[in-house]
């Protein structure tokens, strides 16, 4: 009898462990950016947490640091000298009475152009380990390149009654010139009920196409339900018609930063669309979902899940620079006023807008939780 995979314990793993490694490593750098930049303005930091809640294990360095891993592995945080709470809201009286020893290292007597800064450098950390990460895959892993050609045409879809034919070589979509058949398939995803001029090349010559993808659901390959926009067009599917292709370095890192905005922008795409109707809330995704599709991505390969760490971290950082009190976007917000007005906010003010950003990031993670059992429950069903 295989005690493991009856018991469950193997499956279990095949979730949390991927998930782990994931969140882990976004969530470290993250929190090291915040971290160097602090100390490259001489700002002492007393905690560096991987994780909330009580501490599994830890250990102090030689400068007072305390490096600790939590329980609850849902992100981190950095403690610096001065902070009384997670908000980071100090006292303006308690400022006031500190000794110039006192003053030397707390983070809030600093300018608020270094404050500034090392707010901004955990969500810009995410970004350059996605950059970073992108730059390799690019350069020694390579990019898949399937033709665009319409290998079909779906009867009453959007693609036949704009007068695809099988055999169309698509060159260009949206004013866009276009390699593959991947790059038509995001521009169509994200254009739903849009019109667009496709230029295609058939029997030699190039036509102008105009047409609307519709909105519409469709599983992807884990069987996660999502609202694309669609054509109606078939892939190539023979060998011939699919290659893989590596860059130089330098060309790499160009294409990672093409592919780091791309992934930045389908967060605001998103949110847009939910105010216009052509995207529902249910899509939204918390923990849970991370896990499932940390656990789906590995099965594929350890290097998938690199790219994935990629996409995360992308996500991780837009995220994080949202004007939400509580999350790095709001710090800034809050010094972009102090900035302007010469003076910061009143500790009432900064109380308020803390304990509002606390309940919206509380609210968001309890309905994109409340999504990931319901989309579970329905692939268990």
């Amino acid at each position: 009898m295989d005690f493991i995979s009856n018991s469950g314990i193997w499956s279990a793993l095949t979730y949390v462990v991927p998930f782990l490694v994931v969140l882990g490593v976004v969530v470290f750098v993250h929190e090291m950016g915040h971290f160097l930049v602090a100390r490259y303005f001489n700002v002492s930091v007393e905690t560096f947490s991987i994780g909330f809640g009580p501490e599994l294990f830890g250990f102090n360095d030689r400068h007072g640091t305390r490096w600790r891993v939590a329980a609850i592995p849902l992100g981190g945080y950095v403690k610096f000298k001065g902070d009384e709470n997670a908000a980071s809201i100090p006292s303006r009286e308690d400022l006031s009475r500190l000794t110039e020893e006192e003053r030397r290292g707390n983070f809030h007597t600093k300018p608020v152009a270094q404050r500034a800064a090392v707010v901004a450098a955990g969500p810009i950390a995410n970004f350059i380990l996605a950059i970073v990460i992108l730059t390799f895959w690019f350069t020694f892993v390579g990019k898949g390149i399937v033709e665009p050609r319409v290998e079909t045409v779906e009867q009453g879809s959007a693609a036949a009654a704009a007068g695809f034919q099988p055999g169309d070589l698509i060159v260009e979509i949206a004013g866009a010139r276009v390699q593959s058949f991947d790059e038509v398939q995001r521009v169509v995803a994200t254009n739903a009920d849009t019109e667009l001029d496709v230029v295609v090349q058939r029997g030699g010559q190039e036509i102008t196409l105009k047409a609307t993808p519709r909105l519409e659901e469709r599983k992807d390959r884990f069987g996660n339900v999502m609202k694309i926009g669609l054509l109606g067009i078939g892939r190539p599917t023979k060998p011939e018609d699919v290659r893989i292709e590596r860059y130089d370095p330098l060309t790499s890192f160009g294409m990672s930063l093409s592919e780091t905005y791309f992934w930045a922008k389908q967060p605001v795409i998103f949110i847009q669309k939910l105010f216009t109707g052509q995207a529902s809330s249910d899509q939204l995704g918390g923990p849970i979902r991370i896990a499932q599709l940390s656990r789906e991505v590995a099965s594929v390969s350890v290097l998938e899940l690199f790219r994935w760490i990629a996409i995360i971290s992308i996500n991780i950082g837009l995220l994080n620079l949202f004007p939400i009190p509580l999350l790095d976007g709001g710090h800034l917000l809050f010094y972009g006023i102090e900035a302007a007005r010469g003076k910061p906010l009143s500790e009432r003010t900064l109380e308020i807008g803390f304990r509002i950003g606390f309940a919206l990031v509380i609210m968001l993670m309890i309905f994109a939780t409340r999504n990931d059992v319901i989309h579970l429950l329905r692939r268990i069903g």
